[in-house]
């Protein structure tokens, strides 16, 4: 099944200048690019194969069985005139884009990338496909280590939602922000009401498409729909019967259980939670779930002190989250629900895991001190250059401190984030009291305090404060 999203003009992915970089590197790999099924992969390929390059050539092993008789070669050389004969289409070094899609498929594709890099170098070839970490982990021949570079796609992150309706403007604005400079509240009214359309409309490519071309929530909810069951047509690969129920049940408990602590009696009682833990793994490896692990670092490196068994998860889209627990887009702008604080997790989670670099594979973090009487919790932890910030997220304008103040005060660190929903401001030698092992301390601290929409972008706010 051949899953491919037309964008309109208008939408911009950032991931396209990585793209051109990839190109213009002399030490450039064959690239493949992972990511969850449809978020633009393929037509983000394609756009730039196209406007950058003389020729271009997609291959789709899916749609074209003649190709598993031409990759079966490990002569990268008469597997190029193969293809070039059989398209039509020159496969010339430094002219030719050579795009394999859906590479999952096809495992001795995936091969011949290292040999294409050690003797065809000057061919710039991209593979892509859905479910691709799978067949990676379960790739009967060696993985050609060394011999190809990854990169990671998302769904579109709110900056992007905002140039795909047309508010390139308010791109700019914001991305010249500092607590220098005086901040608007018209912008932050404005930002507001995006951020909250976006909360239900999400960054699925085709669900923005929709809503972009057609205004009506409820035809974007279709879409949501589709794409659900295609995750789930895609469970079918995954074994028993057994096995794909344990799959939908995962998948409906992590879209109703953002930011809390997954916990396998609540999934479904009679199942093992062996079989539930590897349930969930598997979406984490398809990507339609990140789960965010438990660690006790204050430090880098930040996964030194990891609990791999203690999770919780954040969904690939929030729009998709919305889908999944039924909250209907009839009237977006009144809507609220009980399910706020979930939903601005899920945003936070999902814009910090677009702001990792390309070439990184995104892993999040949270803090959780679980003593009788002294519970606190940080929702994430966030490593910028070679600091750790604790995260709270607050839906609305107001909220306790008290997480935040015991992690600063517990680990000795002098800096802490807010994300809400008010204007920026910079608190600087707060100081708050703090129970500590049942001792009573006053702590000096800073804040940083943000509206949650400048999620993605933390990093360079915080090396300016």
């Amino acid at each position: 099944m051949n899953y491919f999203v037309y964008l309109p003009e208008k939408m911009k992915r950032f991931f396209e200048s990585y793209l051109a970089s990839w190109k213009d590197n002399p030490n450039r790999k064959p690239l493949i690019v992972r990511g969850a099924r449809q978020v633009g992969k393929t037509y983000t390929i394609e756009k730039f194969g196209k406007e950058s390059f003389e020729y271009y050539l997609r291959v789709n092993p899916e749609q074209d069985d003649s190709l598993k008789t031409i990759f079966k070669s490990r002569n990268p050389q008469l597997i190029a005139g193969e293809l070039s004969a059989l398209y039509g289409v020159p496969v010339i070094e430094g002219e030719t884009l050579l795009f394999i899609d859906e590479i999952q498929i096809l495992p001795d594709a995936i091969v011949t990338l290292r040999y294409f890099y050690e003797q065809m170098p000057g061919l710039h070839i991209i593979a892509a496909g859905s479910l691709l970490d799978h067949t990676l982990n379960e790739l009967p021949y060696s993985m050609p280590v060394g011999r190809v570079e990854f990169a990671y796609m998302y769904p579109l992150n709110f900056m992007e939602f905002l140039i795909a309706n047309e508010q390139e403007s308010l791109v700019d604005y914001i991305s010249d922000f500092s607590f220098e400079r005086r901040y608007s509240e018209a912008i932050h009214r404005k930002m507001s009401e995006y951020l909250r359309l976006y909360f239900f409309i999400g960054g699925m490519p085709e669900a923005v498409r929709v809503y972009v071309t057609t205004k009506n929530p409820i035809e974007v909810g279709k879409v949501h729909t589709g794409i659900i069951t295609s995750f789930q047509y895609d469970f079918a690969k995954y074994g028993t019967r057994k096995q794909q129920e344990n799959l939908k049940e995962c998948l409906s408990y992590t879209a109703n259980n953002i930011g809390r602590k997954v916990k396998y009696s609540a999934i479904n009682k009679s199942a093992h939670s062996s079989y539930l833990k590897e349930a969930l793994l598997k979406l984490e490896m398809s990507r339609i779930i990140h789960l965010v692990r438990k660690t006790k670092s204050s430090k880098v490196p930040i996964n030194q002190y990891v609990d791999n068994d203690v999770f919780k998860p954040v969904f690939l889209d929030i729009g998709l989250v919305c889908n999944i627990s039924n909250i209907k887009l009839t009237d977006i702008q009144n809507l609220i629900t009980d399910f706020e604080g979930a939903l601005a997790e899920q945003f936070v989670g999902q814009e910090l895991i677009s702001s990792f670099e390309y070439y990184e594979d995104a892993k999040l973090y949270y803090w959780v001190r679980e003593e009788k009487n002294a519970n606190a919790e940080i929702d994430f932890l966030f490593q910028i250059e070679n600091r750790i910030y604790p995260i709270e997220v607050k839906a609305g304008k107001t909220g306790t401190l008290k997480s935040l103040q015991v992690y600063l005060a517990e680990k000795k660190e002098e800096t802490g984030i807010r994300l809400n929903t008010d204007m920026p401001s910079i608190g600087e030698k707060l100081t708050a009291n703090v129970n500590i092992k049942k001792q009573k301390y006053s702590y000096t601290y800073n804040l940083i305090s943000l509206p949650m929409y400048f999620a993605s972008d933390l990093s360079r706010i915080s090396r300016k404060k």
